[in-house]
């Protein structure tokens, strides 16, 4: 006996559902609902009255093949009696189209192009914002000396506090022991050789050039940046910024001018005594691990230093310091609405900031190495 039978009634379909529908009769089953030909269309009644031990997998295999058959031309209802894993699966069928991750949506390449098309759009505003927010950085700068009390001294000093003389244990420190491994490494490679001495010229020249200002400007943006855009955030969600516009106040003046300025000339003074500590810790490692006397040493230090070799290090700090400022003071500007965008947005100013930092090293390098500085 056919497990199907399907008959044409008016203008619609009745399919009568007969015999063994377990598990069991799974193979037969297949074969006769593949031997179903569409499309269908209208309406069709699935017959129920006739079947027995209905399992979930041939009643999955049946609704899925009505589908395939009618498309979205077809309305089926289900009469005597079905099982109750009808209604079940109908709708485990419909959240599956439903669901806006799907696979179908990912590989469609209009959905794609629509995606790529939004994030080209963003990134073009947010360009245009940071042009904007650096435009008005730029001017109030401008204007501030024909008044030299718009530069804001007091505010000034206190930043330069709270960002460079606050940060130089920590920034000592990370610089000494990052040169201790930096020594102790090239150390362990070079003993092979017999070059021992060439450790000095090694954390020299690394410490100089790219790892002191590098690693303070880190720091710096670790604890600065966050330390800016949580502070201006924070201004924003009470309104304090909107209270200065309303008296005339000019935001940018009195609240990112002189974080700038302040981290601009506290950057290069901490990369100085982060080089000179982590001279003083390759100093100590080597001699301690390669028996090489400071005057050596020294003696060395001087002979692998160049004339650009320290500057090459220092004239990085205050663009590494304008870079930190600006993003957390613009992304501290964008705070609106929540503390929980507050958190978000003083996150993204940290990452942000490190990013470009170490693509600004890297261009750095790039042009050093092309003019031969």
């Amino acid at each position: 006996m056919n497990a199907l039978a399907l008959q044409r009634e008016g203008e619609g379909w009745r399919l009568s559902l007969n015999g063994d529908w377990s598990l069991g009769a799974m193979a037969q089953i297949g074969e006769e609902l593949k031997a179903l030909r569409g499309p269908m269309s209208g309406t069709l009644i699935c017959d129920w009255s006739h079947a027995r031990d209905a399992g979930i997998g041939p009643v999955w295999a049946l609704l899925t093949r009505l589908a395939d058959l009618g498309a979205a031309h077809l309305q089926i209802r289900h009469e005597g009696d079905p099982p109750h894993t009808v209604e079940l699966l109908q709708k485990l069928k419909l959240e599956r189209h439903a669901l806006p991750g799907a696979p179908a949506a990912a590989l469609n390449v209009e959905g794609a192009l629509d995606k790529l098309g939004r994030w080209a759009v963003l990134q073009g505003t947010e360009a245009r914002g940071v042009l904007d927010f650096f435009g008005r950085i730029a001017a109030v700068f401008r204007q501030a000396f024909s008044r030299l009390r718009a530069l804001r001294p007091p505010s000034v000093a206190r930043h330069i506090y709270e960002t460079g003389v606050t940060a130089i244990p920590i920034v000592s420190l990370i610089a000494f022991l990052i040169s201790v491994v930096v020594a102790y490494l090239g150390a362990q490679q070079l003993s092979k050789f017999g070059a021992n001495i060439y450790v000095v010229d090694l954390v020299t020249i690394a410490v100089l050039r790219e790892m002191g200002v590098l690693l303070t400007a880190v720091i710096v943006a670790g604890r600065s940046g966050s330390a800016f855009a949580a502070e201006i955030g924070v201004m924003q969600l009470n309104e304090e910024t909107d209270a200065l516009r309303a008296m005339g106040m000019n935001p940018i003046e009195l609240l990112v001018l002189p974080r700038v300025l302040a981290l601009i000339i506290a950057l290069p003074l901490l990369t100085v005594i982060a080089d000179a500590m982590g001279l003083a810790g390759g100093g100590l490692l080597s001699q301690v691990e390669l028996h090489i006397p400071l005057a050596q040493y020294t003696s060395r230090m001087r002979e692998a230093i160049s004339p650009t070799t320290f500057w090459a290090g220092l004239v990085k700090a205050p663009v590494f310091a304008l870079l930190i400022a600006m993003v957390g003071t613009y992304r501290g500007m964008q705070v609106r609405e929540s503390a929980r965008e507050l958190g978000r947005l003083t996150t993204v100013a940290v990452v942000e900031s490190i990013f470009l930092v170490i693509l600004a090293d890297a261009l750095f390098a790039v042009f050093f190495e092309q003019i031969d500085f």
